[in-house]
């Protein structure tokens, strides 16, 4: 990747993904507080994964509002959606236990938003957005500025979680590993035991969905 990254997000499993694909981003977490209009799971993420992604990229603009190379800020948001709730990161350990009950033998959607603001150069600017740019049936919003370049989108996973006995719940609930995660789990730790199956991509349930990301920041540097 030629224009730098930066990562919009404190979040360790975001960080080790990118790490391990060689991407190395600066790590600058959004303090935004998170008050989503969208009432529905694929728009809260995608809603909060650009205002996260338009936080830092306005923060680093009123810096230096006059870039000499172009960089590009990634925001990500991930939700868990089942029984018709929107599941964000427990409260508690109680509350950790009412999520993992209500995921027990049922199949749930999780929805991650990804963000890709690139602020462009000073020679970049005004240039015409490139013909080739959109992906072929990707449906990400595309925003184009005198200043930058925006893309969001939202990527959804199926899981399927196998019944659970109530002591099965409780002795995960209050362990630490549900309390940084959307709906009180991670697939790639210990509640990886309890998944029977997944329709979709699995690096989207870790938090990031690595293949659509990656294609576009590719198609991002290539408007160089």
């Amino acid at each position: 990747m030629k224009s730098e990254l930066i990562l919009a997000s404190g979040s360790a499993r975001r960080i080790e993904m990118l790490t391990k694909l060689g991407l190395d981003p600066e790590v600058i977490p959004s303090n935004k507080e998170e008050r989503p209009k969208a009432t529905d799971p694929e728009g809260v993420v995608r809603e909060l994964s650009r205002q996260k992604a338009e936080d830092i990229a306005y923060q680093l603009m009123t810096k230096i509002p006059e870039p000499d190379a172009p960089y590009i800020v990634l925001g990500a948001d991930t939700v868990v959606s089942a029984g018709g709730r929107i599941l964000g990161k427990p409260k508690s350990h109680e509350d950790a236990a009412d999520m993992i009950r209500l995921l027990s033998g049922t199949t749930h959607q999780v929805f991650t938003g990804v963000t890709l603001v690139r602020v462009l150069s000073m020679d970049e600017r005004n240039m015409a957005l490139p013909e080739d740019l959109v992906l072929q049936g990707d449906k990400a919003d595309i925003h184009n500025t005198d200043s930058c370049m925006e893309i969001t989108f939202a990527e959804k996973t199926d899981v399927t979680v196998r019944s659970m006995t109530e002591s099965e719940i409780l002795a995960y609930a209050n362990s630490d590993d549900p309390m940084d995660k959307a709906g009180a789990y991670g697939i790639q730790g210990p509640f990886g035991a309890y998944i029977s199956g997944i329709n979709g991509d699995y690096n989207n349930v870790v938090g990031l969905p690595l293949c659509r990301t990656v294609e576009w920041l590719k198609r991002l540097d290539q408007m160089q």
